[in-house]
């Protein structure tokens, strides 16, 4: 008997190469939309190896190609993984006759709104869009402190003061990262991403201490991130990498927050102990409170 085949849409980053490994760990066969714009090319090689896997390449905006492509492979349930950046899904998308039509009704040109309609799009040609966590359930923060080192008293009032500023911004779908420093925004994450809101926050308190204006602010920063408050985790999961950790390094940041259970840590163990040799501390909480020590 032929195994379940699985639908995964895949963006860039690391993310589509763990939901490919979890899927076949669970026995299914994968069909993978790999976004031409975005997808490492990595992918094909996975596919060369595996014959459970098949790679259709197409572009941002091809959503009826998408379509006959599922529908050819008999797929009825699929995945988002991996990132496709903001700007591109706003500038580069050229839409195809069905995109076009949905993006003329949407009431709101943001993400969400369109990744939403593109999922009711899905669903009414048979095809169900589901959350990525249900293969990566082991990869969500746990409640608690996840390094050696808990946060320090003022590290601890800047989450606590960014996480109301983050869950604000959030609510709004800006962003979903705020960095801090003495209970002060430094910088909001908008469009460009997470990590690069980090280096634009490095950068500004790097200005002031090479003889720009005094500033009443510490050189450490604070990271939160949070999740949306209608955070739709089957095509929008937070996600903290290694390549956040070096980015923290490098804007001079100490103390990263996320949310417990809708935050996936990628590369778990070698980021922790990154971290902790960086002395950054990293808490999950659930909104307000930080929990305790795992």
């Amino acid at each position: 008997m032929a195994p379940m085949k699985l639908g995964l849409i895949a963006g860039n980053g690391r993310f589509p190469f763990l939901l490919l490994d979890a899927a076949r760990a669970q026995g299914l066969a994968v069909v993978v939309a790999a976004i031409r714009e975005e997808t490492e090319a990595e992918i094909d090689e996975r596919a060369a190896n595996d014959a459970t896997i098949t790679v259709h390449w197409l572009s941002l905006g091809e959503l009826s190609r998408l379509i006959e492509t599922f529908r050819k492979e008999g797929v009825s349930k699929a995945v988002m993984a991996g990132q496709v950046k903001h700007k591109q899904i706003f500038s580069s998308i050229r839409p195809d006759w069905r995109l076009a039509k949905l993006l003329l009704n949407l009431r709101t040109r943001n993400t969400d709104m369109l990744l939403g309609a593109v999922a009711k799009v899905l669903g009414d040609e048979g095809i169900e869009l589901i959350s990525s966590t249900a293969f990566l359930e082991p990869l969500l923060a746990q409640e608690g402190v996840l390094t050696e080192r808990a946060p320090d008293a003022e590290e601890v009032k800047n989450i606590v003061y960014g996480l109301g500023v983050a869950q604000a911004v959030a609510g709004f779908d800006i962003g979903q990262t705020v960095v801090v420093a003495a209970q002060a925004c430094v910088a909001v994450e908008a469009m460009e991403g997470t990590d690069a809101a980090i280096e634009r926050a490095g950068r500004l308190m790097q200005s002031v201490d090479d003889g720009g204006d005094p500033s009443t602010l510490e050189r450490r920063l604070t990271v939160v991130k949070v999740a949306k408050p209608q955070q739709d985790m089957r095509f929008d999961v937070p996600v903290i990498g290694m390549a956040t950790i070096e980015t923290m390094i490098a804007a001079g940041a100490s103390c990263l927050s996320v949310e417990a259970g809708r935050t996936l840590l990628f590369d778990r163990e070698a980021l922790l102990v990154r971290a902790q040799q960086a002395g950054i501390a990293i808490v999950a909480s659930r909104r307000p409170s930080l929990g305790n020590r795992e």
